[in-house]
């Protein structure tokens, strides 16, 4: 269906869906998430090149994220890598579900990229759930150089759809899953399971 909407229209929640509800056990707005999974490329301190990309609850259903692009980001010469620039949109958008307090993987994930990012900058994102829907989760992200009030360099609209842990159970690699599984901290072991297709 060249030419036409109909992707678009995927990320638009739909004229019954309803707006997001931040669960009452929620990180208070200003806590630093932490990682979901040390092994996360996104977030995780365990992967030398990864972003470690730090996320903050926000207000309502919204977080704040930063991440500071090195050389190992890189794509062009010098600028952070458009996939890289992604990941960070989904790792943040990611997080949100957090505050539902559901396990969500990224459905859907559409990246508006508004302007070169160098190295070493510190990309500040913002992002929030706009609306729900069944099992889907829309939301939108944006990400900012120079500050969090900065020029806008990347933005994001994206549907996660809730899942159940068996998801990743009967998807991964069962080392990865018994080891997380086996953490005897019960939020760390369900934030293990929390994005990720």
């Amino acid at each position: 269906m060249s030419g036409t909407d109909e992707p678009r229209a995927r990320l638009t929640p739909p004229a019954d869906a309803v707006a997001p509800v931040r669960h009452a056990d929620a990180p208070a707005p200003g806590e630093l998430l932490g990682a979901h999974y040390d092994r996360c490329f996104g977030c995780g301190t365990g992967q030398p090149h990864g972003l470690h990309l730090e996320a903050r609850a926000g207000d309502g259903v919204s977080v704040s994220a930063e991440f500071t692009v090195k050389e190992a980001h890189q794509g062009a010469p010098g600028l952070a890598h458009g996939g890289v620039l992604a990941t960070a949109l989904d790792e943040t958008l990611g997080s949100l579900n957090w505050l539902l307090r559901v396990i969500a993987v990224t459905g859907r994930l559409e990246t508006d990229f508004v302007r070169p990012v160098p190295l070493g900058t510190v990309l500040h994102l913002d992002a929030r759930v706009t609306a729900v829907h069944g099992r889907k989760i829309y939301s939108t992200a944006v990400g900012r150089i120079g500050g969090p009030d900065g020029p806008v360099a990347v933005r994001a609209e994206a549907v996660f759809i809730e899942v159940k842990v068996d998801h990743f159970i009967d998807n991964g690699r069962a080392e990865e899953i018994q080891a997380a599984m086996a953490d005897p901290d019960q939020a760390k072991r369900a934030r293990a399971f929390e994005v990720n297709p």
